[in-house]
């Protein structure tokens, strides 16, 4: 069979779903689906191809969608996505992430849950909000979410989550138990002499390098960096960069060294692209240096942002990079992020972007 990329959609409007041959010259989209829902992500078991869509809001709830058939007919649960009475509800499911078995959801307010019966029902991993930090967990500008999973491809029991504000935090025991790796990141919002803390940093998006689980980058409010521990310890690799401050991240398929990050202007400066001229940087060398790519993007009057998950690569042999934009434009490189090409215009906001290939 040959192989179909499908790019999957998160948008403030439901979920969307483009497809194209590995050739990735045209595409064909579908949606919107989850019944127009706020969907926060959209990911996909590549084991058994079943899809997963993760949003909600203070109105509709949190919840999981599920779709068998590549997104033609979808059912959601939210059972189990509660936090025990007295607490503050959950009010939407922000990532999920499926590996060894099970799959996980990210919530706002920021906590963990698992379920084991494909997103039919969900138990809260409670080890996460009873970490003594918890008390300090400060919401940021999208509110106070857990919005990146990182699960060990090897070890069922490790896995790292990003919570802004609260920092990165690795969990050895399945999420029994929890420690902060924020070391070396940085919190330019607190006052002098206070800038390193232990926990309560800004993190906007996690990465894992492919083939090795322990080399992480993370796009923090305050910098950028990779960790050669698991998260231990963070380098800075922002030199070279035209901003400290963005949201996505997003790692090649197969080269650890290789990078795709869009810089925005500032956190205080507009949040568009800078100089209102699109690029998408690329680094080969794990950070050292960077280049930016601007083949095919627009070149003026060009003001918008990438949210924190709404970057993705492909695994074809030239790998596929896609990024999704805040005024609903979607954008992809066949070949690994020299040349871009609209592929969808006039999507509602764009949250999310992730892949599947198919039939490879």
């Amino acid at each position: 069979m040959a192989a179909r990329v499908l790019v999957l959609v998160g948008t403030r409007k439901g979920a969307f779903i483009l497809e194209s041959d590995a050739e990735r010259r045209s595409w064909t989209q579908r949606g919107p689906f989850c019944e127009t829902w706020p969907i926060n992500h959209v990911v996909a078991d590549p084991a058994t191809g079943v899809l997963y869509a993760g949003g909600g809001n203070e109105w509709f709830g949190p919840a999981v969608w599920r779709s068998d058939d590549r997104g033609a007919t979808w059912t959601h649960s939210g059972a189990g996505l509660a936090y025990p009475e007295g607490e503050v509800p959950v009010k939407a499911v922000w990532s999920l992430a499926v590996g060894h078995g099970a799959l996980y959801a990210g919530v706002e307010p920021a906590g963990l849950f698992r379920s084991d019966d494909g997103g039919r029902t969900w138990t809260h991993l409670s080890g996460l909000r009873d970490h003594p930090s918890r008390a300090d967990w400060q919401p940021g500008g999208g509110g106070l979410i857990l919005h990146h999973v990182l699960l060990h491809p090897d070890d069922p029991r490790r896995m790292w989550v990003g919570i802004s504000t609260g920092g990165v935090f690795h969990t050895a025991d399945g999420g029994e138990t929890w420690e902060p790796r924020n070391r070396g990141t940085r919190c330019d919002f607190l006052p002098e002499g206070q800038r390193y803390p232990e926990h309560g940093q800004c993190v906007h998006s996690l990465a894992m390098a492919a083939g090795l689980p322990d080399r992480l980058y993370q796009q923090n409010h305050c910098g950028m960096y990779r960790s050669d521990d698991g998260g231990r310890h963070w380098t800075s690799i922002e030199a070279g960069l035209p901003s400290s401050f963005g949201f996505p991240a997003a790692v090649h398929p197969r080269d650890p060294a290789t990078l795709y990050l869009v810089p925005l202007n500032g956190d205080s400066a507009g949040r568009f692209v800078p100089d209102g001229r699109a690029a998408v940087w690329r680094t080969r060398d794990a950070g050292e240096s960077w280049t930016p790519l601007r083949d095919g993007l627009p070149q003026e009057n060009a003001y918008f942002g990438v949210l924190r998950q709404a970057m993705a690569t492909d695994g074809l042999a030239s790998a596929g990079v896609y990024f999704g934009t805040g005024t609903g434009s979607l954008y992809a490189s066949a070949d690994e992020g020299d040349h871009w090409t609209g592929i969808a215009r006039h999507l509602p906001p764009i949250l999310s972007v992730e892949t599947l290939v198919i039939g490879d």
